[in-house]
């Protein structure tokens, strides 16, 4: 068995495996998130991105990325933890941090055979261009209602408020 570790890869580390995997013929998804507190809605979107391929690289935002577009106070979670945390689950197959605000340098550099991205996200998918023209094609997932992590936030200081008022 791999060690979750070894999934969480450089970009030019995963640039050179794509290419390996390109030359054994497997299908590769890509997909892309801040993924900060983990929940069930994520485990979902992850486990579907996965069915669409051989093998899902997962584009990991950096702290710096996360803070840039949700604001101060996130993410709650650092990138190394949230990258073991997701490269420990079986449906993702490797981790890669970027820096950006969105992903399209990266899915630029590594032109997946199938790119994901939830349907919230239909009027715009980052790196969609890039993916068509090489031949490859976007899929969206259904999101499962009611899961977020801005949620899980919400009721988490909800709860911790009501305490600290007594």
């Amino acid at each position: 068995m791999r060690n979750f570790k070894d999934k969480i890869l450089t970009k030019d580390a995963m640039i050179a495996e794509r290419a390996r995997l390109r030359a054994d013929g497997r299908k590769v998804v890509f997909t892309n998130g801040c993924f900060d507190i983990l929940h069930c809605g994520h485990v979902t979107y992850l486990n579907f991105a996965r069915e669409q391929g051989d093998a899902l690289v997962l584009g990991l935002n950096s702290d710096a990325s996360v803070k840039r577009n949700k604001g101060d106070g996130r993410p709650v979670n650092g990138e190394q933890d949230r990258a073991e945390v997701l490269a420990s689950l079986e449906c993702v197959d490797y981790v890669v941090l970027f820096d950006e605000d969105e992903p399209a340098m990266l899915i630029g550099a590594l032109l997946p055979d199938v790119l994901v991205k939830g349907d919230d996200w239909a009027h715009y998918v980052s790196g969609r261009e890039a993916v068509e023209a090489a031949g490859g094609k976007v899929v969206l997932a259904k999101m499962v209602a009611g899961r977020s992590t801005t949620g899980t936030i919400e009721k988490i200081l909800k709860v911790y408020g009501e305490r600290n008022e007594h």
